[in-house]
């Protein structure tokens, strides 16, 4: 009965269990591929943050250009 449950054991160490690791890592992977409801709402704010701060600093150039027009040199 020994040489038995060894046999088990081997089997379930040298076929399921890498088996097992393998399809959840790729279960895994295929969730992490698609990006979520709040990751995206994060980048669409990211973008209009950034948006608004590059009119900020074109305004703010503007503003420097108008008042020191030798400040660039």
């Amino acid at each position: 009965m020994g040489s038995v449950g060894t046999l088990a054991v081997i089997l379930i160490l040298t076929i399921l269990a890498p088996l097992f690791l393998v399809l959840h890592f790729v279960t895994k992977w295929k969730q992490t591929r698609e990006i979520s409801g709040d990751d995206e709402q994060l980048l669409e704010d990211l973008h209009e943050l950034s948006q608004r701060l590059e009119d900020r600093l074109i305004t703010l150039e503007k503003i420097l250009e108008d008042e020191l027009p030798e400040g660039r040199k």
